[in-house]
Protein backbone atom coordinates (compact mmCIF):
# COMPACT_ATOMS: atom_id res chain seq x y z
CA UNK A 1 0.00 0.00 0.00
CA UNK A 2 1.34 3.50 -0.72
CA UNK A 3 0.34 6.08 1.39
CA UNK A 4 0.28 9.93 2.24
CA UNK A 5 -0.98 13.05 3.56
CA UNK A 6 -2.16 15.75 1.15
CA UNK A 7 -3.69 19.33 1.52
CA UNK A 8 -6.60 20.36 -0.75
CA UNK A 9 -8.86 23.58 -0.08
CA UNK A 10 -6.99 23.79 3.74
CA UNK A 11 -7.95 20.09 4.12
CA UNK A 12 -5.34 17.84 5.06
CA UNK A 13 -6.17 14.12 4.86
CA UNK A 14 -4.35 10.86 4.50
CA UNK A 15 -4.78 9.03 1.59
CA UNK A 16 -4.11 6.07 -0.64
CA UNK A 17 -2.33 6.58 -3.72
CA UNK A 18 -3.55 4.53 -6.73
CA UNK A 19 -1.85 5.26 -9.66
CA UNK A 20 -2.84 9.14 -10.73
CA UNK A 21 -5.85 9.29 -7.95
CA UNK A 22 -5.50 9.55 -4.50
CA UNK A 23 -8.18 7.80 -2.04
CA UNK A 24 -9.13 9.14 0.75
CA UNK A 25 -8.95 8.01 4.43
CA UNK A 26 -11.30 8.33 7.01
CA UNK A 27 -8.76 8.84 9.90
CA UNK A 28 -5.39 7.91 10.31
CA UNK A 29 -3.03 5.42 9.73
CA UNK A 30 -1.46 5.46 12.91
CA UNK A 31 -4.76 4.66 14.22
CA UNK A 32 -8.45 4.29 13.55
CA UNK A 33 -9.28 4.54 9.36
CA UNK A 34 -11.38 3.42 6.61
CA UNK A 35 -11.44 3.76 3.43
CA UNK A 36 -13.69 6.19 1.81
CA UNK A 37 -15.74 7.32 -1.16
CA UNK A 38 -13.83 10.27 -1.99
CA UNK A 39 -11.20 9.95 -4.31
CA UNK A 40 -9.32 13.07 -5.71
CA UNK A 41 -6.73 13.47 -8.43
CA UNK A 42 -2.57 13.31 -7.54
CA UNK A 43 -1.84 16.53 -9.35
CA UNK A 44 -4.81 18.44 -7.68
CA UNK A 45 -3.55 17.94 -4.56
CA UNK A 46 -0.66 19.38 -1.91
CA UNK A 47 1.63 16.72 -1.08
CA UNK A 48 2.54 17.59 2.70
CA UNK A 49 5.28 15.63 4.47
CA UNK A 50 3.70 11.91 5.55
CA UNK A 51 3.40 12.18 9.13
CA UNK A 52 4.79 14.43 12.41
CA UNK A 53 6.73 12.26 14.21
CA UNK A 54 6.98 12.75 18.20
CA UNK A 55 10.32 11.74 18.07
CA UNK A 56 12.76 11.48 15.04
CA UNK A 57 15.48 8.89 15.35
CA UNK A 58 18.83 8.08 13.08
CA UNK A 59 21.25 5.80 12.30
CA UNK A 60 24.86 7.56 12.61
CA UNK A 61 27.97 6.12 10.69
CA UNK A 62 25.71 2.82 8.99
CA UNK A 63 27.45 2.37 5.51
CA UNK A 64 31.28 1.70 5.29
CA UNK A 65 32.20 3.53 1.61
CA UNK A 66 30.56 6.40 3.51
CA UNK A 67 32.70 6.46 6.19
CA UNK A 68 35.82 6.15 3.55
CA UNK A 69 34.70 8.81 1.56
CA UNK A 70 34.62 11.13 4.75
CA UNK A 71 38.09 9.87 5.65
CA UNK A 72 39.38 10.51 2.65
CA UNK A 73 37.63 14.16 2.46
CA UNK A 74 38.29 15.10 5.88
CA UNK A 75 41.77 13.50 5.81
CA UNK A 76 40.68 11.41 9.30
CA UNK A 77 40.73 7.65 10.60
CA UNK A 78 37.55 6.87 11.66
CA UNK A 79 36.83 4.09 12.14
CA UNK A 80 33.60 1.25 11.65
CA UNK A 81 31.33 1.49 14.95
CA UNK A 82 31.85 -1.50 16.81
CA UNK A 83 27.93 -0.76 18.06
CA UNK A 84 24.66 1.28 16.36
CA UNK A 85 24.86 5.00 17.06
CA UNK A 86 21.47 6.00 17.29
CA UNK A 87 21.16 9.90 17.27
CA UNK A 88 17.96 12.81 16.81
CA UNK A 89 17.14 15.48 14.72
CA UNK A 90 14.50 18.01 14.94
CA UNK A 91 11.27 17.31 13.97
CA UNK A 92 11.17 21.22 13.08
CA UNK A 93 13.39 20.72 10.45
CA UNK A 94 10.94 18.48 8.54
CA UNK A 95 9.48 19.83 4.80
CA UNK A 96 7.67 18.38 2.39
CA UNK A 97 8.70 17.11 -1.20
CA UNK A 98 8.39 20.49 -3.70
CA UNK A 99 9.50 22.92 -0.54
CA UNK A 100 13.02 24.88 -0.52
CA UNK A 101 16.14 23.94 1.40
CA UNK A 102 17.16 27.51 2.23
CA UNK A 103 20.90 27.85 3.22
CA UNK A 104 21.05 29.74 5.90
CA UNK A 105 23.39 33.01 4.63
CA UNK A 106 26.09 33.20 7.17
CA UNK A 107 26.90 29.11 6.47
CA UNK A 108 30.43 28.76 5.21
CA UNK A 109 29.22 25.27 3.65
CA UNK A 110 29.73 23.03 2.19
CA UNK A 111 25.90 21.80 2.62
CA UNK A 112 25.34 18.40 1.08
CA UNK A 113 22.92 15.99 0.95
CA UNK A 114 22.48 12.47 2.55
CA UNK A 115 19.65 10.54 0.74
CA UNK A 116 18.51 8.01 3.08
CA UNK A 117 15.29 4.89 3.90
CA UNK A 118 13.23 6.09 6.78
CA UNK A 119 11.43 3.36 8.43
CA UNK A 120 7.80 5.03 9.66
CA UNK A 121 6.52 3.52 13.21
CA UNK A 122 2.52 2.40 12.77
CA UNK A 123 2.33 1.22 16.00
CA UNK A 124 3.80 1.52 19.77
CA UNK A 125 6.51 -1.06 20.23
CA UNK A 126 9.11 -1.93 23.07
CA UNK A 127 11.71 -4.47 23.87
CA UNK A 128 10.91 -6.06 20.44
CA UNK A 129 13.80 -9.04 19.35
CA UNK A 130 15.40 -8.26 15.81
CA UNK A 131 13.28 -11.33 15.16
CA UNK A 132 10.17 -8.95 15.18
CA UNK A 133 11.45 -5.69 14.95
CA UNK A 134 9.74 -4.99 11.44
CA UNK A 135 6.53 -6.00 13.22
CA UNK A 136 6.02 -1.68 14.41
CA UNK A 137 6.98 -0.57 11.22
CA UNK A 138 3.68 1.17 9.12
CA UNK A 139 6.10 1.59 6.12
CA UNK A 140 8.81 3.30 4.36
CA UNK A 141 9.49 6.59 2.90
CA UNK A 142 12.70 8.53 1.94
CA UNK A 143 14.85 11.36 3.80
CA UNK A 144 17.18 14.09 2.87
CA UNK A 145 19.60 14.83 5.76
CA UNK A 146 20.75 17.66 4.34
CA UNK A 147 24.65 18.45 6.68
CA UNK A 148 26.24 21.99 7.06
CA UNK A 149 29.79 20.37 6.91
CA UNK A 150 31.64 23.42 8.46
CA UNK A 151 28.98 23.37 11.33
CA UNK A 152 29.18 19.69 11.56
CA UNK A 153 32.99 20.18 12.97
CA UNK A 154 32.21 22.81 15.35
CA UNK A 155 28.62 22.01 17.07
CA UNK A 156 28.95 19.06 19.29
CA UNK A 157 25.20 18.46 18.92
CA UNK A 158 25.00 19.26 15.59
CA UNK A 159 21.98 21.43 16.37
CA UNK A 160 22.85 23.85 13.29
CA UNK A 161 24.73 21.43 10.92
CA UNK A 162 21.68 19.00 10.59
CA UNK A 163 18.67 21.01 12.34
CA UNK A 164 18.13 23.89 10.54
CA UNK A 165 15.19 25.01 9.29
CA UNK A 166 14.21 22.88 6.04
CA UNK A 167 17.23 20.57 6.38
CA UNK A 168 15.09 17.36 6.62
CA UNK A 169 13.20 16.73 3.66
CA UNK A 170 10.70 14.27 3.84
CA UNK A 171 8.28 11.95 1.71
CA UNK A 172 6.70 11.89 -0.36
CA UNK A 173 5.10 8.95 0.81
CA UNK A 174 4.77 5.48 2.65
CA UNK A 175 4.97 2.17 1.24
CA UNK A 176 4.42 -0.55 3.14
CA UNK A 177 5.55 -4.40 2.69
CA UNK A 178 8.59 -3.63 1.64
CA UNK A 179 12.23 -5.17 2.79
CA UNK A 180 14.48 -2.44 4.33
CA UNK A 181 17.50 -4.41 3.42
CA UNK A 182 16.99 -4.77 -0.38
CA UNK A 183 16.11 -1.40 -1.54
CA UNK A 184 18.11 0.57 -4.15
CA UNK A 185 18.20 4.71 -3.02
CA UNK A 186 19.48 6.72 -5.94
CA UNK A 187 20.23 10.65 -5.88
CA UNK A 188 20.44 12.98 -8.50
CA UNK A 189 21.04 16.44 -8.48
CA UNK A 190 19.80 18.76 -11.41
CA UNK A 191 19.00 15.56 -13.20
CA UNK A 192 22.43 13.97 -12.89
CA UNK A 193 22.46 10.87 -11.30
CA UNK A 194 25.07 11.75 -7.89
CA UNK A 195 24.77 8.96 -5.75
CA UNK A 196 23.04 5.19 -5.52
CA UNK A 197 23.50 2.33 -3.22
CA UNK A 198 21.57 -0.63 -2.15
CA UNK A 199 20.34 -0.81 1.50
CA UNK A 200 21.92 -4.38 2.05
CA UNK A 201 25.10 -2.86 2.97
CA UNK A 202 24.01 -1.22 6.21
CA UNK A 203 26.46 -2.11 8.69
CA UNK A 204 23.71 -2.36 11.33
CA UNK A 205 20.04 -3.49 9.84
CA UNK A 206 16.96 -2.08 10.64
CA UNK A 207 15.64 -4.97 12.62
CA UNK A 208 18.90 -3.97 15.38
CA UNK A 209 18.50 -0.18 15.22
CA UNK A 210 14.68 -0.82 15.77
CA UNK A 211 14.99 -3.57 18.56
CA UNK A 212 18.47 -1.30 20.26
CA UNK A 213 15.94 1.88 20.25
CA UNK A 214 13.15 -0.33 21.85
CA UNK A 215 15.56 -1.34 24.68
CA UNK A 216 15.26 1.80 26.39
CA UNK A 217 12.44 4.02 24.79
CA UNK A 218 9.23 3.26 23.36
CA UNK A 219 8.47 3.42 19.82
CA UNK A 220 4.97 5.31 19.25
CA UNK A 221 3.12 5.44 15.88
CA UNK A 222 4.02 8.38 13.80
CA UNK A 223 7.92 7.80 15.24
CA UNK A 224 10.42 7.77 12.26
CA UNK A 225 14.06 5.88 12.10
CA UNK A 226 16.48 7.26 9.32
CA UNK A 227 18.42 4.38 8.38
CA UNK A 228 21.97 6.14 6.97
CA UNK A 229 23.76 6.89 3.96
CA UNK A 230 25.98 5.15 2.17
CA UNK A 231 28.98 6.68 -0.14
CA UNK A 232 29.69 9.98 -1.30
CA UNK A 233 27.33 13.00 -0.94
CA UNK A 234 28.82 15.70 -3.15
CA UNK A 235 28.54 17.76 -5.61
CA UNK A 236 28.24 20.34 -2.95
CA UNK A 237 24.62 21.88 -2.89
CA UNK A 238 24.64 25.79 -4.02
CA UNK A 239 21.57 27.91 -5.11
CA UNK A 240 19.62 27.20 -7.80
CA UNK A 241 20.50 23.41 -7.48
CA UNK A 242 17.46 20.99 -7.33
CA UNK A 243 18.01 18.06 -5.55
CA UNK A 244 16.11 14.27 -5.94
CA UNK A 245 16.21 11.25 -3.03
CA UNK A 246 14.69 8.27 -5.30
CA UNK A 247 13.21 4.94 -4.58
CA UNK A 248 11.52 3.31 -7.54
CA UNK A 249 8.18 2.50 -5.42
CA UNK A 250 8.09 5.31 -2.53
CA UNK A 251 9.11 7.87 -5.29
CA UNK A 252 10.77 11.05 -5.78
CA UNK A 253 11.62 13.88 -2.89
CA UNK A 254 12.11 16.55 -5.14
CA UNK A 255 13.51 19.95 -3.39
CA UNK A 256 15.11 23.13 -4.49
CA UNK A 257 17.85 25.08 -3.26
CA UNK A 258 17.82 28.45 -2.18
CA UNK A 259 20.81 30.45 -0.44
CA UNK A 260 19.43 32.71 1.91
CA UNK A 261 20.14 36.54 0.70
CA UNK A 262 22.33 38.25 3.39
Amino acid sequence: MKLGRFEKQDKVFFGIVEGEDVVELQGSPFGEHRRSDTRHKLAELKTLVPCTPGNFYCAGLNYAAHIAWANKRTGGNRKLPEKADVGYRSPNALIATGEAIVIPADSPGPVQFEGELVAVIGKTARNLSEADALSCVLGYTLGNDLSERSWQKEDRTLWRAKNCDTFKPMGPCIVSGLDPMKQTVSVRVNGVTAAEYDTGKMLFSAQHFIAKITQYMTLHPGDVIWLGTDGATEPDLKHGDVVEICHSEIGVLRNPVVKQSE
